[in-house]
């Protein structure tokens, strides 16, 4: 688990995809620390093991055979309960299947907003309903489902905002083959847009009462 504290009162959890705490991720974690937020990026994987890229099948053979969805969920949501009542914003942050998991956590109430990236398993908890603030971004191009048929799904769900970027699976991993710089910079300031459209709506909340 990678850890930077920076005495801040607001925490991002990063999600990993199946390869596991790799380069994007620790980079993903310092750029955030550089920004003064604390930063927590726990390993899913058993032993803290990782994958390269060209080990796709088996990083998520790996994954699904030896961890899964539901015990790396419930590996989050005790991290959740454990930092709550230290921070006044937890921002869950994740890609691929982190944020499948990050989607899936956008229901327990313990985080106040998320973000997540092509989270292809997400078409599998369509029922779910966040309870916090949730921007997911979907590629133009995926190979294993139809991207415009989970972008109308997801469109009607509240609570959420659903951005297609130009680009392939892994758009805003700078290691990645897939990678888009410009489709990562617009990602980056459509994430910014979203907190401050949040932080608004929160003022202009709080003004009424």
């Amino acid at each position: 688990m990678l850890i930077y504290e920076n005495d801040s009162d607001k925490v991002i959890i990063v999600l990993h995809e199946i390869y596991g705490v790799n380069k994007h991720i620790i980079n993903i974690c310092e750029i955030l620390s550089k920004r003064k937020y604390d930063v927590i990026a726990p390993n899913l994987l058993n032993d803290g093991i990782r994958f390269s890229y060209d080990q796709e099948e088996v990083a998520y053979s790996y994954f699904m055979n030896e961890v899964g969805f539901e015990v790396a969920e419930q590996q989050i949501k005790e991290i959740l309960y454990k930092v709550r009542s230290s921070y006044k914003k937890i921002y869950v942050l994740g890609y691929s299947i982190g944020a499948t998991l990050a989607w899936l956590c956008s229901q327990t109430g313990l985080c106040d907003l998320v973000v997540g990236f092509y989270g292809s398993r997400i078409r599998d908890n369509l029922l779910l309903v966040p309870k916090c603030p949730t921007l997911l971004f979907f590629p133009t191009e995926e190979k294993n489902f139809a991207v415009d048929d989970l972008f109308i799904k997801l469109s009607k769900v509240n609570n959420l905002t659903v951005k297609k970027i130009d680009g392939k699976h892994g758009f805003a991993d700078q290691f990645s083959k897939n990678y888009n710089n410009k489709s990562a910079l617009t990602a980056s300031k459509e994430i910014l847009l979203f907190i401050k459209s949040i932080s608004a709506q929160n003022r202009d909340y709080t003004k009424q009462y």
